[in-house]
């Protein structure tokens, strides 16, 4: 124990080598617990996985600094990956509740129309879409666009229009040799 105590140190009368001791264990031990949340955490960032973002940054910081015992710090963050882990799995299994809890899409743009009433609900402007499109789809032309939502991770996505492509002519009165 005097060891360990030597090492990471105790309470808050840490040195900067304690810290630093302690900061390289907590960075490993937070890639170990990036691994076992997985991708869905760092990527998807749903409400859910926003959680995890901030909890498990203040909770683990909390070690570094020893504001609070350093190892009970990283069984709390384990079991916080854990749980997400777990939430995580029921919300792919059940998607009521990862509606529930989670949300769902909101059309807000359809059949050349903005959806006003759904604008409103999701608390944008005309702008906010129009600075989507622009980022996402390249265009400020919404004739280009079959539909705009804003996706559960609160993003907005774009359907582009299908282009119909004329039928082409050549000009022959047989199909070109292999048709």
């Amino acid at each position: 124990m005097d060891t360990m105590i030597s090492i990471f140190g105790e309470g808050r009368n840490l040195t900067a080598y304690h810290m630093t001791a302690r900061v390289v264990v907590v960075f490993i031990f937070a890639l170990l617990l990036i691994r076992i949340s997985g991708r869905r955490s760092f990527g998807i960032k749903s409400p859910l996985d926003n959680i995890i973002i901030i909890l498990l940054g203040t909770i683990l910081g909390r070690a570094v600094v020893g504001v609070s015992p350093f190892f009970p710090v990283l069984i709390c963050s384990l079991v916080l990956v854990v749980l997400h882990r777990l939430i995580a799995a029921l919300f792919a299994r059940s998607p009521l509740l990862s509606q529930t809890l989670e949300g769902k899409k909101i059309l807000l743009f359809e059949n050349k129309t903005f959806l006003w009433k759904n604008l409103n609900r999701a608390m944008l402007s005309k702008e906010d879409i129009m600075q989507g499109l622009r980022l996402s789809a390249l265009t400020e032309d919404t004739d280009e666009i079959e539909k705009i939502y804003i996706e559960r991770n609160g993003k907005i996505s774009i359907v582009k229009a299908k282009k119909t492509i004329p039928h082409a002519t050549t000009g022959c009165k047989e199909p070109p040799p292999g048709h």
